[in-house]
């Protein structure tokens, strides 16, 4: 899969990448830097798909935080929509929370330590 060359264009590394069969993705993490010490992007291969049309094409941005159950409190206490309420992701144990901004966008909040812990 070349999942990281266009970003490599621009001074981005493939940091690592996941397989998961049992749930038909692939992550690669793409950064200027370390993932510990600067911004990352992360890159999802859904097994199968071939082709995206514009507006489904982005999935999310995905954002750490120290507690993603606080967050979506937050985030519907200021009116916003939780699209996936807060716990662990099937596989990985990850806890996410996501919600959609005004226009439509997914944002997805990530427990900081356990992110840390995929890194390991």
């Amino acid at each position: 899969m070349e999942i990281g060359l266009p970003l490599q264009a621009y001074g981005m590394e493939l940091l690592r990448t996941r397989d998961n069969p049992e749930y038909k993705y692939t992550i690669a993490m793409m950064g200027y830097g370390p993932e510990d010490r600067s911004a990352v992007l992360e890159l999802t291969y859904n097994y199968g798909v071939k082709e995206y049309e514009k507006g489904n094409a982005y999935g999310q941005i995905a954002i750490g935080t120290d507690d993603v159950y606080k967050t979506a409190e937050v985030i519907k206490l200021c009116g916003g929509t939780v699209t996936r309420e807060p716990g662990p992701l099937p596989g990985i144990s990850t806890k996410i929370t996501s919600c959609l901004d005004p226009d439509g966008w997914k944002t997805v909040f990530v427990d900081n330590i356990d992110f840390a812990k995929e890194l390991e």
